[in-house]
């Protein structure tokens, strides 16, 4: 599933690619994909002549700001965003595509159909769900060791699960929170009362520089994803412990360890994040 730098990326494309486009009318192939408006005619209706102004991001979501709409969407396993000339032939798994008046389209194809998109008035995008419970964006003022550890220091979850939940930090799925916990030498399964200070600001500073360092590098490309204009990302080719079980850790030399935490595959490294330490 596309993370934050993922989500990042394709906006950073898509404002390239398709702000001051005018939208002439949509086509929606599979219906349940719009969450909001209920009735698909009206998502239609309410995007026909709207101009796209900025592009943004709430943790994974994508936002297309409007005139005087936003749309919301959430690209789930393998939805995927691109502009194409009205001409070209439509690929296979293409559920929505806008029309906009230059003759150009930007078309979503989504191979396991998991993608939602919302349709809301201006200002209203944050009042209910999707994006009503998020959390903290790491790139946010706000974001700080204190307000990180006051957020989970009450609860009796272990560190991983708690760094997954969208709602105390967005944008941090399995690759990068395997990653951070790496780098601030945390074991997975510590509990939030057991992490010193020292290792909140640690976790802090490293959800910071991971997330802007694979940002840097389009993302990662572990299964399927490219950014709107088909590239692939690079941060795979840096991971110190997803996906590097049975291979030697780059501090120690120990062989990165593969385990189950809170449901989701987890690779740690046995000395550098010691249970204990």
């Amino acid at each position: 599933m596309p993370e934050l730098p993922e989500v990042e990326t394709v906006r950073r494309t898509l404002a390239r690619l398709v702000v001051g486009k005018q939208i002439a009318d949509v086509t929606v192939g599979l219906p349940r994909m719009i969450k909001a408006p209920d009735d698909v005619r009206q998502f239609v209706e309410e995007l026909r002549g709207q101009r796209i102004h900025r592009m943004g991001r709430r943790g994974k979501f994508l936002l297309f700001y409007m005139d005087n709409v936003v749309l919301v969407s959430h690209l789930r396993m393998e939805g995927r965003y691109g502009l194409y000339r009205a001409d070209e032939e439509v690929e296979k798994h293409t559920h929505v595509i806008f029309h906009f008046t230059d003759g150009t389209e930007l078309r979503y194809r989504d191979v396991r159909t998991f993608g939602t998109m919302h349709l809301f008035p201006l200002g209203l995008e944050e009042a209910g769900p999707p994006l009503h419970k998020l959390g903290l964006e790491p790139f946010d003022p706000a974001f700080t060791p204190d307000e990180l550890k006051q957020r989970m220091a009450h609860r009796r979850t272990k560190i991983k699960p708690l760094l997954l939940n969208q709602e105390i930090v967005v944008g941090l799925g399995n690759i990068y929170v395997d990653e951070v916990l790496f780098a601030a030498g945390v074991h997975p399964e510590k509990l939030p009362a057991e992490l010193t200070d020292e290792q909140w600001k640690l976790l802090h500073q490293h959800i910071i520089i991971i997330l802007e360092q694979s940002i840097e590098l389009g993302g990662s490309s572990i299964k399927s994803y490219v950014n709107g204009q088909g590239e692939s990302g690079n941060f795979q080719h840096i991971l110190k412990a997803y996906g590097r079980t049975g291979e030697p850790c780059i501090i120690c030399g120990a062989p990165i360890e593969k385990s189950v935490v809170g449901g989701r595959g987890t690779h740690t490294c046995p000395n550098c994040q010691s249970r204990n330490s």
